[in-house]
Order: structure tokens, then sequence, then C-alpha cells
């Protein structure tokens, strides 16, 4: 069972949650209309850093789930925790200003990496030692 990288799944998908509604909530704040995705720079930070995370979740999310299935439950778990981490650092850095998002953006970044890189070279062995 994959117990670990199950609930940090969980947790990537409350972060997600979250950043919707600070969207929400900026829409209010600055007055910006639905469906506009633009036309306050507050706003078009905060837009994107929702937009961004999910941007990232088709990798990051199977990246998580054939590592713990390749390699281990719990490996995958941390680095999970360190990409969610990645993208609060993302999310608090880009929503003072753009030029604030790069730590953030590579923790993520790195920890997506490390999974899908960890993954490919599992199945990979797997594919030449059967």
């Amino acid at each position: 069972m994959y117990h670990f990288t199950a609930l940090v799944t969980c947790f990537a998908i409350l972060f997600y949650l979250f950043t919707g509604i600070q969207v929400s909530k900026a829409r209010v704040a600055l007055g910006v209309k639905a469906p506009a995705t633009s036309g306050h720079p507050d706003f078009d930070r905060v837009f994107r850093v929702q937009m961004n995370t999910l941007e990232w979740m088709p990798v990051f999310l199977p990246s998580l789930w054939l590592f713990a299935v390749y390699i281990s439950d719990a490996a995958a778990a941390v680095l999970g925790l360190v990409w969610i981490a990645g993208r609060i650092l993302y999310l608090a850095g880009y929503s003072r200003a753009a030029a604030k998002r790069g730590p953030g953006f590579a923790v993520q970044g790195l920890a997506a990496g490390v999974l899908w890189l960890g993954a490919l070279g599992a199945i990979v062995w797997r594919l030449i030692h059967t």
C-alpha cells in the first residue's frame, strides 16, 4: 500500500484548492470580474501561482506515483512534501513580486525532476534486468 504517497497527494490537492481560494479573494479585493484572467498586477501574480501549480500537476503527480511504485512510498512522500514546500515558497515569493518566484520554482522543479528521473531510471532498470 502507498499510504504516504496517497496522503501527500491529498496535501497537493489541498494546496491547489488553497490557490483557487486565493484567486477568488484577489478577484473580490481587486475588482477583477470573471471571466477576466488579468487586470491588476497583484491579481495577475496570484492567478499565475494557481495556473502554474495546475500546469505542474501533470508532471508531479504521475512522477510521484511512479516513484512510489518503483522505488519507495516513503521516499516519494518526502520528495512530494519537498515539492509542496517549493510551491508554498513559490506562492509566497510570487505573490510579493514576480522576481521573487525563483527559489520556490527551483525547489519544486528539482523535487519533480528527482521524482521523474528516479521513476524513469527504476523502470528502465527493471526492464533491462528482467
